[in-house]
């Protein structure tokens, strides 16, 4: 599957988004000019990931985590790398949780633990993605986190999430990992990126 990747910046030393989340979006209109849906167009990754999460594709897993293993083995020695941990869902009611079930995909094909455990969501935030101001992000993302004291001390740490929005909560996570977990490095990986902030 042929990927573009996209650098993401923020609170760490190197992050990606294997692709953009859609090429291109435009209303669909009705002969009275109101809009009735979208037609909207998604690079490969991204229509695997859409199908995975809303039709609840479950084998397009392994689909994904492929390319994002094969690229991720191109930095995995460069970082080195001791661990993948997967940002926690929002909804922890759901059975299947796409993050978790790629990040164990991505993990056994690049040979990496994936710890679940080590960093808690202590606070709900379900509701960011409506949120569009990035001061209010901020203060909804503060202490929603949270880590053992020097739980990675010395360790190397991808973190991996499915979608790169406004890079509010990567950052939220990165900042726990690096200050309190005092992790070496912490590096993203997510498979697509917004082309927007929002």
């Amino acid at each position: 599957m042929e990927i573009n990747p996209q650098k993401l910046n923020g609170h760490w030393n190197e992050g990606w988004a294997l692709d953009l989340h859609t090429s291109s979006s435009h209303p669909i209109k009705d002969e009275n000019g109101n809009i009735t849906g979208w037609d909207t167009k998604r690079p490969p990754i991204a229509e695997e990931l859409y199908r995975l999460k809303y039709w609840r594709e479950h084998y397009r897993v392994v689909r994904i985590a492929k390319p994002a293993a094969d690229f991720l083995n191109k930095y995995k020695s460069k970082w080195q790398l001791d661990l993948i941990i997967p940002i926690p869902p929002s909804d922890i009611t759901r059975e299947f949780q796409p993050v978790y079930e790629m990040a164990k995909s991505i993990g056994r094909l690049v040979g990496l633990p994936v710890d679940f455990n080590t960093l808690k969501k202590v606070k709900s935030t379900s509701q960011l993605k409506e949120i569009e101001d990035p001061d209010t992000r901020r203060e909804i993302l503060k202490d929603a986190f949270s880590i053992n004291f020097n739980a990675l001390s010395g360790k190397d740490v991808l973190i991996f999430d499915d979608l790169y929005r406004s890079g509010e909560t990567l950052n939220a996570v990165c900042d726990v990992i690096m200050n309190k977990g005092k992790a070496r490095g912490v590096y993203v990986l997510t498979i697509t990126k917004t082309r927007s902030k929002r």
